[in-house]
């Protein structure tokens, strides 16, 4: 369920501005997104997983509150991390 390190790190990688760039808003986003598709084929599978729903309600809640900073911060940095990760229709 939870992220290997080298999946981990290959996403700060692309998205970060060097290999130990944590801290920006896109490397956040692209790793809370990563962690979220991996938490939600289980609970398709397991629906009565009642705290399992609750970490991806937060971790949905914590990834929509870094995608309106970076909306507000910076529009063209915010549309371009949210059509790479295909996360809006």
């Amino acid at each position: 369920m939870s992220l290997t390190k080298e999946a981990k790190s290959e996403l700060i990688k692309k998205y970060g501005k060097s290999a130990t760039d944590t801290g920006t808003a896109e490397v956040q986003i692209a790793i809370l997104t990563a962690h979220i598709n991996s938490l939600s084929p289980h609970l398709e599978g397991h629906k009565k997983d009642h705290h399992g729903r609750l970490g991806l309600l937060k971790l949905v809640g914590k990834r929509r509150r870094l995608l309106e900073y970076l909306q507000r911060k910076d529009i063209s940095r915010y549309r371009k991390i949210i059509h790479e990760l295909d996360i809006r229709k």
